[in-house]
């Protein structure tokens, strides 16, 4: 895709599979990646794998619930890397029960997470973006928000909560020539899909009822994000902005 060559793009959540796959991929395509996560070490070994693939990646640990740690990574990376061009809001959490089974501890940590973290981003990010008239923001929210899910009833709201934001914001940055989009994922084997399985129980029956669910035949992989994520934080999407894609297989087909 055109226009990623040389550009600084942070992902939050980096280390983790979604996260780690469109960071190489940016990495491929040219850009220099953030690589941010709670997780030091998994940021470490997915920087440490560009690096050995010839690309440009830096590792930060960050946790985007704390407003200050935020905007200290983000200063770390203008530092090291130079201005941030791109950003993706991709960590994310869950707690997989019913609502009523819930209790506001659990709360107050899916909106840290979910939803007031992509905050922080946002707002210490889109000042250099402001200033230089010119980014991407991509946030991965999820189809939980668009049609609901049983047993994810906050982390719903809070990725319900993203897309608003995300509407919101390409409003009041579209003369600043910065662009807001979301890629929504379906059901993903990944970490986060697992522990959803395992709370639910019976997870093998769980998860072929997802399979069978999805009109393509199978459950998403992490590599089948970054295509979308990329796309919108390319030249190729320049005239797009406020956008909601799934990707889902089909699962949903929310217009």
């Amino acid at each position: 895709m055109r226009g990623l060559q040389g550009k600084v793009a942070i992902v939050t959540g980096g280390g983790g599979g979604i996260g780690g796959a469109t960071c190489r991929r940016f990495a491929e395509a040219g850009a220099k990646v953030a690589v941010f996560d709670r997780d030091i070490g998994a940021a470490e070994r997915i920087a440490a794998a560009i690096d050995a693939e010839g690309g440009a990646a830096a590792s930060f640990a960050c946790d985007i619930a704390d407003y200050e740690a935020v905007r200290e990574a983000v200063r770390a990376t203008t530092a090291r890397l130079g201005p941030i061009d791109i950003l993706v809001n991709n960590a994310g959490f869950d707690v997989f029960r019913p609502f009523l089974q819930t209790n506001p501890e659990e709360w107050r940590k899916l909106i840290a997470i979910n939803l007031t973290g992509a905050l922080n981003m946002h707002h210490a990010a889109l000042p250099g973006m402001v200033e230089r008239r010119a980014g991407r923001v991509v946030t991965i929210a999820s189809d939980a928000a668009r049609v609901g899910s049983s047993g994810e009833a906050v982390y719903a709201a809070c990725k319900a909560g993203l897309i608003g934001l995300t509407k919101t914001l390409a409003r009041e940055h579209a003369r600043d020539n910065i662009t807001f989009n979301v890629v929504c994922p379906g059901p993903t084997e990944t970490a986060l899909f697992s522990d959803f399985l395992n709370a639910a129980g019976n997870p093998e029956k769980l998860k072929e009822s997802f399979r069978r669910a999805v009109p393509l035949g199978r459950l998403g992989a992490a590599e089948d994000l970054p295509g979308a994520i990329l796309f919108f934080a390319s030249d190729d999407a320049a005239f797009v902005t406020g956008q909601v894609l799934s990707v889902s297989g089909g699962l949903t087909m929310a217009g």
